[in-house]
């Protein structure tokens, strides 16, 4: 298992990036929650329609709980939290929701881990190699 990339580069103007080559790395498909069921199903005892029931209650309480200010943390994935995005105001007495908060994310922090000589690591990025897209070689002709 890879994680592919492509290459892009960068077109802004006037900055140290204009011009320079990334890699930007590549989704190859979507696994949505029906699929994750059926895996997990394959890897234990618990049958699928019993798997997706409790991913999409957990969605549920999930939401619940960050809706009321509550940090939700799941023990070998990370954590997850709403954070807000707001415009800056002259002083504190002049801020106002309405005004000044522009928007609301999902913010999710991986579990990170330590090895034995002190180095973190982030949970989904232990082990993960980097490989270039393979090209298509689907050659598309002119009618």
């Amino acid at each position: 298992m890879s994680v592919f990339y492509r290459l892009h580069q960068d077109q802004s103007t006037g900055t140290k990036r204009s011009g320079k080559w990334y890699a930007r790395a590549v989704p190859t498909a979507v696994i949505g929650t029906r699929q994750l069921a059926e895996i997990i199903q394959r890897n234990c005892t618990v049958k699928r329609s019993d798997v997706v029931a409790v991913i999409e209650e957990m969605v549920e309480v999930m939401k619940d709980q960050m809706q009321d200010s509550k940090r939700v943390k799941l023990e070998g994935f990370g954590s997850f939290k709403i954070g807000i995005q707001s415009k800056g105001a002259q002083t504190a007495a002049k801020f106002s929701v309405a005004e000044h908060v522009t928007g609301l994310r999902v913010v999710f922090m991986p579990e990170r881990t330590k090895d034995s000589s002190g180095n973190r690591s982030k949970q989904f990025l232990q082990g993960a190699r980097v490989e270039e897209l393979p090209l298509n070689t689907v050659v598309k002709e002119e009618p």
